[in-house]
């Protein structure tokens, strides 16, 4: 039994997208696997419905988790509804930007100062 070229080409193509979905099933798992070890009581974190809190209490058996949004707001999501464990994110410095006199471009985004000069035309009307 002969392949032709196109035949063999059609089975490399499957073999790889099979290769790769096996691996993205595994990332996926792994992933799955380091976010329930992370969440734990005391831990800050994100619920799918965008809801932040502090985790209080996990119930293994029900699979529930009790999470504190607020001080004296408590409350009771699935297990599975905890999307991300929130790491507290280091702020960037802020840098000074140039002054317009010294000839600088601003980098994209930054933002100038508006100050007025005395070039600044008046608007008042006068009473000729």
């Amino acid at each position: 039994m002969t392949f032709d070229p196109f035949t063999i080409i059609m089975l490399a193509v499957l073999a790889v997208l099979i290769f790769f979905m096996f691996r993205n099933s595994r990332k996926r798992q792994a992933e799955a696997r380091e976010l329930q070890a992370k969440v734990q009581p005391g831990a800050k974190v994100m619920t799918n419905f965008g809801v932040f809190g502090t985790i209080l209490s996990i119930d293994d058996d029900e699979n529930q988790v009790l999470l504190e949004t607020s001080p004296g707001t408590v409350l009771t999501v699935h297990r599975q509804t905890v999307a991300r464990v929130v790491e507290p994110s280091a702020v960037p410095a802020v840098t000074e930007v140039g002054s317009a006199d010294t000839g600088v471009e601003p980098e994209f985004g930054e933002r100038v100062d508006d100050a007025p000069t005395d070039e600044t035309p008046d608007t008042k009307k006068s009473d000729d």
